[in-house]
């Protein structure tokens, strides 16, 4: 099957053939033709198949042409990240239909997004709290819209979403197709699905909470406060004798965490940024280009990063701790093997993480395969140079369990200075025998 076949008209077709697609994956063979059909759609797949344009293609040939100046239809995602991503394919693929997109999300000034929404739009792309922030200041007209999509609703939820939500749809006109599109679906997401789709398609091209096949899993055993040596490590090394890491997303639980990997990773010689939720949206937009730019090797991002990153070819991510929630971890590995592209994904498991880990593989009903962990090697700095006390050599010690620290280098009274930097000195490592 090809794009032609699926009843999209010329002007999408040659923006589709421009981008250099010509098959169309599986979601979108199902969603497409279900969304130009006007009935309401459930759709449910892994995460890098492509259903962006699942839901965008048909979006823009049911829009047709500018019209007006409220939105006729309304897509609704949880993230900055996800929001300007959609956003960028409406524009990529309505290139030669006279469409207006725009995007509105938090983080930046709203006076451009109110400005824009003045000017008219056909398709707006906006995450739920900002978009009901503008229709209270009465920038927003919603009695337009006769399309609306949730993206990445399961997301939506976790992120306690839900009531605004129920706020905007309450502003909607009663007579629309309603759309759900995404990676996972819990028990509550099919809930609110009941309650808000009419007599829905169903479409679904694999079982639920089910991870990308090219993606290869695998775990090493590590004790908490050796991970970010283990990792400078698999920077360096590769986590399969495969040589140094060039690229690789790296997945923390909390900001403060984000920052401090990645300065510790910049002190280890690895170019490192953090993005989350406390960053700006101009700090964030500038991490993830320089990434893409290859001018960083490490992306370290919390939650905020697992849904809307489209990073070409991306080789790697890393769980350097574990999600709370075993959904996240399917839409975190899925930012690789994207686009039918192989990836890897490393989970580093520390022994208070074992449960988790057990709940992850219960709910992808799959195993993640435990490797050896390979040596590497503990090094710790010494304190910053002052006037009265340059700077002294590093520490390097073996990577060693708490057992069978007594031989190692002894630490100073007033040990401090920054974490993770490089060693001056190499030293003998020998493999961690923590239990786990």
């Amino acid at each position: 099957m090809n794009f032609s076949e699926l009843g999209l008209v010329p002007e999408l077709l040659r923006a589709v053939a421009e981008k250099g697609y010509d098959t169309p994956t599986p979601i979108q063979a199902k969603a497409i033709p279900a969304v130009l059909s006007g009935r309401d759609v459930l759709a449910g797949a892994q995460t890098g198949t492509g259903k962006t344009a699942g839901f965008v293609l048909p979006l823009l040939q049911k829009l047709d042409s500018a019209q007006g100046r409220a939105p006729r239809a309304l897509v609704l995602s949880p993230t900055r990240e996800l929001t300007a991503q959609i956003a960028e394919n409406a524009r990529v693929y309505g290139r030669y239909k006279n469409l207006r997109t725009l995007v509105v999300f938090g983080g930046v000034s709203e006076r451009p997004q109110i400005d824009g929404l003045r000017q008219g739009c056909d398709l707006l792309i906006a995450t739920p709290g900002r978009l009901l922030d503008l229709v209270e200041q009465k920038a927003c007209d919603l009695s337009a819209v006769r399309h609306l999509v949730l993206d990445e609703a399961d997301r939506m939820l976790d992120m306690g979403f839900i009531h605004a939500i129920r706020r905007i749809i309450r502003l909607l006109p009663a007579e629309r197709q309603n759309l759900m599109f995404s990676a996972t679906y819990s028990d509550d997401i099919r809930d609110l699905a009941a309650r808000m789709l009419r007599n829905p398609i169903t479409v679904e091209v694999a079982s639920r909470n089910t991870t990308a096949e090219r993606v290869e899993q695998v775990a090493f055993k590590v004790p908490k406060e050796h991970k970010r040596h283990l990792l400078v490590h698999l920077f360096e090394s590769g986590a399969a004798g495969e040589g140094s890491w060039h690229q690789a997303l790296v997945f923390t639980r909390t900001k403060h965490g984000a920052n401090r990997l990645a300065q510790q990773l910049e002190a280890a010689g690895i170019r490192a940024a953090a993005i989350h939720g406390n960053k700006s949206q101009a700090a964030r937009v500038r991490a993830l280009s320089d990434f893409k730019a290859g001018k960083i090797a490490a992306l370290v991002a919390t939650e905020v990063a697992s849904r809307g990153l489209d990073i070409k070819e991306l080789p790697q991510v890393v769980n350097y701790e574990l999600p709370n929630v075993p959904e996240d971890y399917v839409h975190r590995i899925g930012r690789t093997a994207r686009a039918g592209a192989t990836g890897r994904a490393v989970s580093l498991v520390s022994a208070d993480e074992a449960g988790l880990l057990r709940d992850i593989e219960r709910t992808m009903r799959q195993t993640v395969p435990v490797l050896a962990t390979p040596p590497f090697k503990i090094v710790e700095s010494r304190p910053a140079a002052t006037a009265d006390a340059p700077a002294r050599g590093e520490v390097n010690r073996p990577n060693a369990s708490p057992g069978n620290r007594a031989g190692s280098t002894p630490r100073r009274a007033g040990h401090g200075g920054r974490p993770g930097s490089r060693s001056h000195h190499s030293g003998p490592s020998r493999r961690n025998r923590s239990a786990f």
